[in-house]
């Protein structure tokens, strides 16, 4: 579809539309194994833009998806075919820092990891920090609620936001939250943008919540023996009485192997490993800490000794290069993302490693032991028989133990049948009369989220119905 096309989407807004191959076949993809082929790109020049592009989709009804960095691992950012991307990687200006108010006004492209560096000025820092923070930016972080390592203490994406600038499938504006530390005006509308997927509005601007910087943050590399139970580690340390435990997390040996071999690794091979930080206000109180942690865990039957990171931040940046490290060793593969009461992670593993034999294929688990948060990687092809069969019996262990299929990636087009399940029927039909209003002509990442529906009862019929709106 050359030029201006017949869509007349060029007309409509002020940024630029693209439509090379090149583009189109990057923005078709995300870190899922699901393609399609999007129609264009548009790189919307500003929010009025934003409201201009949705009243164009609305009297077409053209899938509209929002992007970012691209991270998803659901297929949250993989348009239908046709579609046309909002790509919102460009708008990555730190607007304002209030270090008295411990607020960042930024735009939605910013990358994590950006706005960490440039908090560290005023000794302040961005709590979540998901294992993609080199690469994934505010606003996708907030479509799926992520999380990261620190989540063990400070919680996940949906804690750290005060308020959003968003255009709704509707065409309205509105503003949720405030910029304040406390705030009781009716139920958190805010909330419900908060791993919304892109499905009811598309973020132009955002307020997070900042935390003190500790001037320590120690990085600690724990081996464990092979008969670690990792139900009593979660539950010894979620009550330890040592203080500033921020970070709480498990890698296999598998992967533990496959880091070591791409040069990046994080502590002694041949064994699975404990990843703990610890913050301080001084370097030796942060021993001091580690030394009683090392209590801790000697009771648990973990007698090893750390390795230490002066810096936890690197730890974490080489933490998170095991998506890329089991990419180059494994290609496409099951990248799942589920949790459980932390007294139930051993029978969740258990599980685990029932279904990788019963289908033959290697099984590599890491995630944040401290939240009973885990992401077992299968070395299969996701699009396959078998890769059905993995996906659908983990999702299906997870809920059995009274879990969830999604912790902090999402759910995408990948998982939607299985979050139906866990929500049930009332709570489904609940979010699909939200979605009516503030998208009545399901325009907004149609088929991520939420299973497809007609339209809903009250939803535009016209073109010309949806231009009057």
């Amino acid at each position: 579809m050359g030029g201006a096309g017949p869509w007349g989407l060029e007309s409509a807004v002020r940024g630029r539309v693209v439509r090379d191959p090149e583009t189109l076949e990057r923005v078709g993809r995300d870190a899922s194994h699901l393609r399609s082929r999007p129609a264009a790109v548009v790189y919307p020049s500003d929010p009025t833009d934003v409201r201009r592009l949705i009243r164009w989709a609305r009297g077409r009804r053209v899938p509209l998806v929002p992007r970012g960095g691209g991270t998803s691992l659901d297929g949250e950012s993989v348009p239908p075919d046709g579609g046309v991307v909002v790509d919102l990687s460009e708008w990555d200006a730190v607007e304002a820092i209030a270090p008295d108010e411990r607020t960042a006004q930024v735009e939605p492209g910013v990358i994590n990891l950006a706005l960490q560096r440039r908090l560290a000025q005023f000794g302040l820092f961005y709590p979540p920090n998901p294992g993609s923070w080199a690469r994934s930016t505010i606003g996708g972080n907030i479509g799926t609620n992520a999380s990261g390592p620190r989540s063990f203490r400070y919680g996940p994406t949906r804690a750290w936001i005060r308020s959003l600038d968003v255009v709704l499938g509707n065409g309205r504006a509105v503003r949720l939250g405030r910029a304040t530390a406390k705030r009781s005006v009716g139920p958190d509308l805010l909330n419900l943008l908060v791993g919304s997927e892109g499905t009811l509005g598309i973020v132009t601007d955002v307020t997070v919540r900042l935390a003190r910087r500790p001037p320590v943050r120690l990085g600690l590399v724990v081996p464990l023996p092979p008969r670690a139970s990792l139900a009593t580690l979660a539950a010894r340390l979620a009550r330890s009485p040592v203080d500033g435990l921020a970070a709480v997390e498990y890698v296999d040996r598998s992967t533990a192997e496959a880091l070591s071999s791409e040069g990046t690794p994080i502590g002694p091979p041949g064994s699975a490993w404990l990843l703990l930080e610890v913050e301080a206000d001084e370097a030796r109180e942060a021993e001091g800490r580690a030394e009683r942690l090392a209590v801790v865990l000697a009771r648990c039957g973990v007698t090893a000794r750390a390795e230490r990171f002066p810096d936890a931040d690197e730890l974490w940046s080489r933490r998170g290069a095991s998506g890329d490290a089991l990419d180059r060793r494994l290609g496409f593969r099951i990248r799942e993302d589920v949790a459980v009461p932390i007294g139930r992670i051993d029978a969740l593993v258990a599980r685990l490693r029932r279904i990788a034999r019963a289908e033959s294929v290697p099984l590599y688990l890491f995630g944040h032991l401290g939240e009973g948060s885990l992401h077992p990687n299968f070395a299969v092809r996701p699009d396959g028989p078998t890769g059905g069969r993995v996906r659908s019996a983990t999702l299906g262990a997870a809920l059995a133990l009274g879990g969830t299929v999604s912790a902090e990636h999402g759910i995408g087009r990948l998982k939607r049948s299985f979050a139906a399940r866990e929500l049930g029927r009332d709570a489904v039909d609940w979010l699909w009369a939200v979605k009516s209003w503030c998208d009545p002509d399901g325009i907004l990442n149609p088929g991520a989220l939420l299973e497809p529906r007609r339209p809903p009862r009250g939803s535009s019929r016209s073109p010309s119905a949806s231009r009057r709106s």
